[in-house]
């Protein structure tokens, strides 16, 4: 029986290499995404701004240009990249129709895509989550979509608003 044994400078290049790949699968903050976000200088047409925001978890808010009114907000867990947008509070609804708008926001959540509602204390939103393996690319694409998305519901859903 032979065995082949490597040289050891090529198995030096091949750990280096597996590293590299392997680089953006590591556990991403959300000081790393801003500057990631902040050396694609604009992604699909689109300019960003972020804005870190302290406090117990780390959250990212990201504006979009054109969708300046509506900031997403991005948190990084063990689990998964969350993007929410923040659409309109509990006082905002018109007291007779929260039962239709409710139904309508179910109704709405297949068609609008890479986004689904939910709501956070007394304030709706609209959200995406991605992997944490994700690459800045589908970060942004994501972010922009939810913008996207956010405006769209909220003129959806204009009618049961005051």
């Amino acid at each position: 029986m032979t065995y082949y044994v490597e040289p050891l400078n090529c198995i030096i290049k091949r750990d280096i290499l597996c590293r590299l790949n392997r680089s953006h699968l590591t556990k991403m903050n959300t000081q790393d995404l801003a500057l990631r976000i902040a050396d694609l200088q604009g992604f699909e047409g689109y300019q960003f701004e972020c804005q870190p925001i302290p406090g117990e978890v780390e959250v990212l808010q990201v504006t979009v240009e054109g969708f300046e009114e509506i900031p997403a907000y991005v948190s990084v867990t063990d689990t998964q990249i969350l993007c929410i947008t923040y659409l309109f509070t509990e006082e905002e609804i018109q007291a007779d129709s929260r039962m239709e708008m409710l139904e309508e926001m179910l109704e709405l959540n297949i068609p609008i895509p890479l986004s689904s509602f939910a709501k956070i204390g007394d304030r709706y939103v609209i959200f995406g989550a991605l992997a944490v393996e994700s690459n800045i690319e589908d970060i942004c694409h994501e972010i922009i979509t939810l913008s996207e998305n956010a405006v769209e519901a909220i003129s959806a859903l204009e009618e049961f608003l005051k």
